[in-house]
């Protein structure tokens, strides 16, 4: 980067810290450093719930699925809209009007302690987990800029959010989140017309799309029912539905943010907006993916877009193998080039029989780059065991800092960061205050002083830090971070949906029949993912579904029991 990149950078890095810290001085209790006081508005909220689910795995990971694999992806959130709607109805009064500091408190009021702690525990297994991988997604980026290995970049940016999460609090996130977005924003808005510009002068917008259509990458919308595919209409209206339903309904990490509402309306009208922005946004943002695939069906693209494994090979006994696999790809690369300009003249005379079979052509050429690229894999775990040969979440990277100009690269770094910070900032809020609430406060120390209590969340936060860190210091195996952090989400998010709609709305079934419920229906959901069985939008279904089912089935057996006790 230049210097003028590394200016921007810290300097949108030092003013957003700043300025959330700034904010966010005088804590003084545990209501004001967890929920902010309950005092901020609607478009605060709405932002920080969309910052809180924007991290830097979206701006990394989604234009490098949409490079590889299309718009698919853009499905996974068609359940958002609809899933705010039945937050804002039934989730965010009943929560309100119980003043509570976490969405588990509720449980033990409407069953028992046992099921509150239990589900509390899921969340925070799967919440920790999650928060690692998204502190490892910006530390690619500075390992990839600086070419130092990733472990020193993941202590740097874990060490920098936990610094402003333990003295801020909630505020400081919020106040933080609220400009990252109006940043994000902006400098998404840049590089989608930066791509436009760099394309050939004869490519617009429009032929652009047809050339990566007719490449397999605008498959935005699949009708077909198929349980193993994980990105179809079917699967985001409905498993992705009650992902959703879970992940703002039930994860404290988004509870958090609505309950910092001054009123009801406020959380109601934060929920909202994000509906209405959240698909649009996600849609944009792998739009740039696809727009960055054409750019490179003209300019050819870097064999392997991880720079820093690639210097690894070019510098080991193996570099005349690596030499040979490049030419062989460079050659690939020509033979397409003459295909896609032949395509462009095709859909100039929209003459369908031979853009149909240009079209076939294509998929044979990506296919021989695929077995190009799986060589060059190969050898690279050959050279080294512990090679990371997924750049998937590299491609938009590499595009940044090679073809966009000065200004606009540190602008697009410090998005990437920022929005990586925003998330984690949530989450390490999120996980000490169902810490304190549910754990510190309800069993170790239930009579502490207000002072007290603001100390142990400090340390339950700088807690949870290290522990991410840690985490992300082994995230760099999970392949695409963006489709990592959903799996994960999935194999908790049911089961716990499952215990609130329970609660909820089948208002006879008691919390032990609840409890085992949970425990048996979680097993299910981990057994059908490690057995592959469906794809893992699904299992939120199921997760919830089946605890539905197992607390029916327990309370009425329960009942039987006891009537037949009786006689």
């Amino acid at each position: 980067m230049s210097l003028i990149d590394w200016i921007v950078l810290f300097c949108s890095l030092i003013f957003i810290v700043g300025y959330g810290i700034y904010k966010s001085r005088g804590n003084r209790n545990i209501d004001g450093y967890l929920l902010g006081g309950k005092s901020l508005p609607w478009y605060h909220i709405g932002f920080s719930v969309i910052a809180t689910q924007a991290s830097a795995i979206t701006f990394l990971s989604a234009p490098g699925l949409a490079y590889s694999s299309g718009m698919s992806f853009a499905q996974f959130y068609f359940g958002v809209p609809l899933a705010m709607i039945i937050l804002s109805i039934t989730f965010v009064p009943i929560f309100h009007s119980m003043r509570v500091f976490t969405a588990y408190e509720y449980l033990e009021k409407r069953f028992d302690v046992k099921t509150r702690v239990f589900t509390a525990l899921l969340f925070l297994i799967q919440r920790g987990l999650s928060t690692g991988i998204t502190i490892y997604a910006p530390a690619v980026i500075l390992s990839s800029i600086l070419q130092i290995d990733a472990t020193y970049a993941t202590l740097f940016i874990g060490f920098i959010v936990i610094l402003y999460t333990v003295y801020g609090g909630t505020k400081a996130v919020s106040y933080t989140q609220l400009l990252q977005m109006a940043i994000i924003f902006v400098g998404l808005l840049a590089a989608g017309m930066m791509v436009i510009h760099l394309l050939p002068a004869d490519i617009g917008l429009v032929k652009a799309l047809h050339i990566a259509g007719k490449s397999g990458r605008a498959n935005a919308l699949d009708f077909s029912f198929d349980w193993d595919n994980q990105y179809t209409i079917w699967s985001g209206l409905i498993g992705g539905f009650f992902l959703q339903l879970s992940y703002f309904g039930t994860d404290q990490s988004q509870v958090g943010r609505y309950l910092t509402g001054s009123s009801i309306r406020d959380s109601r009208l934060g929920l909202l907006m994000n509906g209405l922005i959240k698909v649009p946004m996600q849609f944009l943002i792998l739009l740039i993916g696809i727009l960055v695939f054409a750019y490179y069906q003209y300019n050819q693209p870097p064999i392997f877009f991880n720079k820093l494994e690639l210097n690894k090979i070019e510098q080991s006994a193996y570099q005349p193998e690596l030499n040979k696999i490049k030419g062989d790809f460079k050659s690939i690369f020509d033979e397409k080039h003459v295909l896609i300009n032949q395509l462009s003249e095709a859909l100039d005379q929209d003459n369908q029989q031979a853009i149909a079979a240009i079209r076939t052509q294509l998929h044979h050429a990506n296919a021989k780059t695929d077995t190009i690229r799986n060589r060059l894999a190969s050898l690279m775990e050959k050279n080294d065991p512990k090679a990371d040969t997924h750049d998937n979440n590299y491609i938009f990277l590499n595009f940044v800092t090679e073809k966009l100009p000065h200004g606009l690269v540190g602008l697009l770094i410090a998005i990437v960061i920022l929005a990586s910070m925003g998330s984690t900032a949530s989450a390490l809020n999120s996980l000490a205050s169902t810490t304190i609430v549910d754990v510190y406060k309800r069993f170790l120390h239930k009579d502490g002083s207000e002072g007290a209590y603001l100390t142990a969340s400090r340390m339950a936060t700088l807690f949870w830090g290290i522990f991410s860190v840690i985490i992300a210091l082994y995230a760099s195996k999970l392949g695409n971070l963006l489709e990592a952090v959903n799996i994960l989400g999935s194999l908790f998010y049911g089961t716990i949906l499952g215990v609130f709609i329970v609660a909820f709305y089948m208002k006879k079934v008691n919390g032990t029949a609840t409890f085992m419920a949970a425990i048996l229906a979680e097993i299910l959901v981990i057994a059908c993912w490690l057995l592959k069985l469906m794809a893992f939008l699904w299992l939120n279904l199921v997760g919830c579904v089946l605890v539905m089912l197992f607390a029916g089935i327990l309370h009425a057996l329960s009942i039987g029991s006891i009537k037949k006790h009786l006689k």
